[in-house]
């Protein structure tokens, strides 16, 4: 319980960033069968719920209609750290650092089209931020060919390891065992825990930052 209190997002503007940070997310409802379907989406976190564009037909559409009860998870992976990290015989030693969000709450159709158009528009400012687009207006005939659901959150929860949970000790032997490995993604998450080089040797300049 104390690990997990160490590893939880509470900063509200962290999670805000990293959900409009990221690009995929995926959406689970329930079919009428009960049984989960789970698609990914482009989405964006506006006005503190999820903002999702569809085909104006299709089964998620239909389970929602169905049982508003919906699912909403993003995730980055920053590092795998592989077993002999700790033990080169125990194979459930190997982990991962990331960050995640998790989100439960009721999904809708949206219907009114002022909301329906903030939602295409801080889509499109989102996926393409460099413009070139004539912005929507509640009048424009494109909003009657598709359709934007909602998600607003009940629960949202937030976690990341990246190395706080560590001693400073723990955590520059992790780091040395990163750089040594030297995958491609192993520069950028030692700057994530807050390493730095200085002439080949790693320094701890902050604390670790996502």
């Amino acid at each position: 319980m104390q690990l997990l209190g160490r590893l939880e997002i509470r900063d509200k503007t962290k999670i805000a960033e990293f959900l409009n940070a990221e690009h995929t997310g995926r959406l689970a409802t329930l079919d009428a069968s009960g049984f989960p379907q789970i698609v990914p989406m482009n989405f964006v976190f506006l006005d503190g719920a999820i903002y999702m564009h569809s085909h104006t037909r299709g089964e998620k559409l239909d389970n929602i209609a169905n049982n508003a009860r919906a699912g909403f998870e993003i995730d980055r992976e920053y590092e795998f750290l592989p077993s002999y990290f700790e033990d080169e015989h125990d194979a459930s030693l190997a982990d991962t650092l990331y960050a995640s969000i998790v989100i439960k709450g009721g999904a809708a159709i949206v219907e009114d089209k002022p909301e329906k158009c903030r939602a295409l528009n801080g889509l499109m400012a989102k996926y393409q931020p460099e413009g070139r687009y004539d912005p929507l207006t509640p009048a424009s005939d494109t909003l009657d060919h598709v359709a934007v659901i909602r998600i607003r959150p009940e629960t949202l929860r937030g976690k990341y390891k990246i190395g706080q949970h560590l001693s400073h000790q723990k955590r520059t032997i992790l780091a040395q065992k990163i750089l040594e490995r030297g995958s491609p993604t192993a520069q950028q998450t030692l700057r994530i825990m807050g390493f730095e080089l200085d002439g080949g040797r790693l320094c701890q300049v902050s604390e670790p930052s996502w």
